[in-house]
């Protein structure tokens, strides 16, 4: 299948063309559908999809529409890529458990081939230490007899083949559950995959992996599954497989041009990546200082029904009798101040935590934070009440520095004045 590659940035527009990398009417259409089922991912307008806060790679038959992050006005689409790979191998969206993970390939096109190549890293290592087996029932009309007879159907089968037994027994063998869900996967890569060198080591793991039934797969599958002791290997190709297999829509009506979305929410993987940064260089800079993310209080009660909770992405406590709060936003502010509304969240997460004082974390801009403070509503004067604007310069081609930078910005700010 000879693929397409269109790489934009978020929030750009995509219009008709036949010609060139823009996007053709076949896969228009293709986009047309799947947002017909509630896609957060792009808007339509007319003969053209505007894209959203969401980055990743949609594929539509043969076309691979890449879309990027971008905080700034500089770097190419190939530095965003590594970028985006980075930050999404740091919050641990690539964790894979095979010892050789070393060995792996990352200078890939897309992150939808970086997800295939650790797939079948995946199965390959599994399929090299031995697939797991589990006990099952198993209903067969044998000619011994093995387990229990299953009467009515041993009647209906066997009235004139004395020789059979219609049996109920237990087996062990690597039939089951978690072995269907991978070889539907691998089944899927073979029909969607378009990267020529990974065709082989595709065909090769379905040659050597075990024939396994057609199910039908879901959100209640993924669920329903229980991994022992023994399974743990299994986590991650099966992480893998309920993304892909969740995220794909076959075209049923012409059968050409199915759609798989990988697509990441920019604002969640920001604010994991900061937290990420801070944490980690904390503990390496022996720093005594607690960090904690998503903490959540009731912030209303109706008079009937559930609780309202509150949760700022992140409270920092250097002491137990005060913290300060972080909140991420991935926003380019080009100099202005924040919204109305993320200022107003800010306030209200200062007295409900009794912070010391908060801060707004953005990517780009320079290294200097902002200060600024609340004001009575009577008199108009400040308050003390600090919120803070702390910019997060990117540093391209280096995710460790960039992780250090982010931590040597929140240290300025946060050791700028003693915390009591």
């Amino acid at each position: 299948m000879k693929s397409k590659t269109i790489t934009v940035f978020e929030h750009a527009s995509l219009r008709i063309s036949d010609a060139g990398s823009q996007l053709s009417t076949a896969s228009l259409v293709a986009l047309q559908k799947f947002h017909g089922e509630e896609c957060p991912y792009f808007s339509l307008i007319h003969y053209w999809v505007r894209f959203c806060e969401y980055v990743g790679v949609i594929q539509v038959g043969s076309t691979l529409i890449e879309v990027l992050p971008k905080a700034d006005k500089g770097g190419d689409t190939q530095e965003w890529r590594s970028m985006l790979i980075e930050m999404l191998k740091s919050v641990g969206s690539f964790d894979i458990y095979a010892p050789s993970s070393s060995s792996l390939k990352l200078k890939t096109n897309s992150i939808l081939e970086l997800y295939f190549e650790l797939f079948i890293h995946e199965i390959e290592y599994l399929l090299h230490r031995g697939l797991l087996k589990q006990y099952r029932k198993k209903t067969a009309n044998l000619t011994v007899l093995k387990g229990a007879i299953k009467f009515n159907q041993h009647l209906r089968f066997n009235l004139v083949h004395k020789e059979l037994f219609f049996v109920e027994h237990t087996t062990y063998d690597v039939e089951h559950k978690i072995h269907f869900i991978l070889y539907k996967a691998l089944k899927l890569l073979e029909h969607i995959n378009t990267n020529p060198t990974l065709n082989s080591r595709i065909c090769s793991l379905l040659l050597n992996f075990p024939e396994m039934p057609d199910i039908k797969i879901n959100e209640a599958t993924f669920a329903a599954l229980s991994l022992g002791k023994k399974a743990q290997t299994y986590t991650k190709s099966l992480e893998i497989s309920r993304l892909l297999l969740l995220n794909y829509h076959p075209d049923v009506a012409q059968g050409g041009n199915h759609v798989l979305a990988l697509m990441f929410d920019m604002n969640v993987l920001w604010e994991k990546f900061v937290y990420h940064a801070l944490r980690k260089q904390m503990v390496r800079s022996n720093k005594q200082y607690t960090i904690s993310a998503q903490t959540s209080k009731y912030f209303w009660k109706p008079t009937t029904g559930r609780r309202t909770k509150i949760r700022p992405d992140m409270v920092i406590n250097a002491n137990q009798e005060s913290c300060v709060v972080l909140d991420t936003k991935w926003k380019d502010l080009k100099g202005y101040s924040p919204s109305t509304d993320d200022l107003r969240q800010m306030y209200v997460y200062y007295d409900y935590y009794r912070a010391r004082k908060v801060a707004l974390m953005y990517p780009g801009g320079d290294a200097s934070f902002k200060q600024g403070k609340y004001l009575d509503p009577k008199t108009q004067l400040e308050i003390d009440k600090e919120c803070s604007v702390i910019p997060l310069p990117v540093v391209k081609g280096n995710i460790r520095e960039w992780e250090k930078k982010i931590f040597a910005c929140f240290l300025e700010w946060f050791e700028q004045e003693s915390l009591k």
